[in-house]
C-alpha cells in the first residue's frame, strides 16, 4: 500500500497568477505525473508595485500537494513540442488572468492544446478573438523556432462548436446569395473563422467567396458565380 507525503514549494512572481504558475512548474519537477487539480495554493503576499515602480515587492504563494511516497506513477513522457506548446499557452493564460487548466497532446499534423476551467470564457474572448490570437502567437513562436508542426488551441470544445455554427451560417448565406442573385456580406470575423467559411463553400457550384476590409473588421463576401469579375 502506498502512503502519501505532502510536498510544498514557495514561489514568487509579479502577480499572484505568475507566482502560481512558477509554483506549478517547480512542483512538476518534484512530483512526476502531478495532478494539477489537486494542488492547493496559499497566497502569502499579493505583492506591491510601489509608487512609480519604487519599493516593488513580488507576489508570493505556497503550493502543496499530497504525493505518493513510493514511486508508482511514471512521469509524463511528453515530446518537446508538446511541452513547449503547453507551457506557452499556460504563460498566456496567466498573463491575461484566465484560471484554466492546460493540457496538450500530439496529433497527426502537430500539437493540440486544450483548456478547461472556470475562466474558459475569458480565455476564448468575444467571438473567439482571444483564443485565435493565442493560437496565432503559438504558431508564430513555433515557426520562429524552425519547427514545421502546427499548434491548435481549443477550449472546452469551442473549436468544434464554432466550426459547426460558421458552416451552417455559410450555407444559409450561400442560399441567400443564390436566391437573390446578389452578393451578401457576412459579419467581421477572425482569419481562422474566415477560413472556415471559405472552406465550407469552396466546392459550392453556385457561389464563391472572397474577403474584404481591413483587420480587425475584415469580412467574407458570398456572391453568385455569375457575378464574379
Amino acid at each position: 500500500m502506498n502512503s502519501s507525503a505532502p510536498v510544498s514549494v514557495e514561489a514568487t512572481g509579479e502577480t499572484v497568477g505568475e507566482a502560481k504558475w512558477a509554483a506549478l512548474r517547480e512542483l512538476e519537477q518534484k512530483v512526476p505525473g502531478l495532478d494539477r487539480e489537486s494542488v492547493q495554493f496559499q497566497v502569502v503576499s499579493e505583492g506591491e508595485r510601489g509608487l512609480l515602480g519604487v519599493g516593488f515587492s513580488p507576489a508570493r504563494v505556497l503550493a502543496s500537494v499530497d504525493a505518493p511516497s513510493s514511486t508508482s506513477q511514471p512521469a509524463q513522457d511528453d515530446s518537446p513540442a508538446v511541452q513547449e506548446a503547453r507551457e506557452f499557452v499556460e504563460r498566456i493564460a496567466v498573463g491575461i488572468g484566465a484560471d484554466v487548466t492546460v493540457t496538450a497532446r500530439e496529433v497527426e499534423d502537430g500539437v493540440q492544446v486544450s483548456c478547461d476551467g472556470r475562466d474558459v470564457a475569458l480565455f476564448i474572448g468575444k467571438h473567439g478573438q482571444t483564443i485565435d490570437a493565442v493560437q496565432y502567437l503559438a504558431n508564430a513562436v513555433t515557426r520562429a523556432a524552425g519547427e514545421q508542426h502546427s499548434v491548435v488551441v481549443d477550449a472546452a470544445g469551442y473549436r468544434a462548436r464554432r466550426t459547426a455554427t460558421l458552416e451552417n451560417l455559410a450555407r444559409k448565406t450561400a442560399s441567400r446569395a443564390s436566391a437573390t442573385g446578389r452578393r451578401v456580406s457576412m459579419e467581421p470575423m477572425t482569419p481562422v473563422e474566415r477560413k472556415i467559411v471559405h472552406d465550407a463553400l469552396k466546392d459550392d457550384p453556385e457561389v464563391e467567396t472572397e474577403s474584404e476590409g481591413a483587420e480587425p473588421n475584415r469580412f467574407v463576401i458570398v456572391r453568385p458565380r455569375q457575378l464574379a469579375t
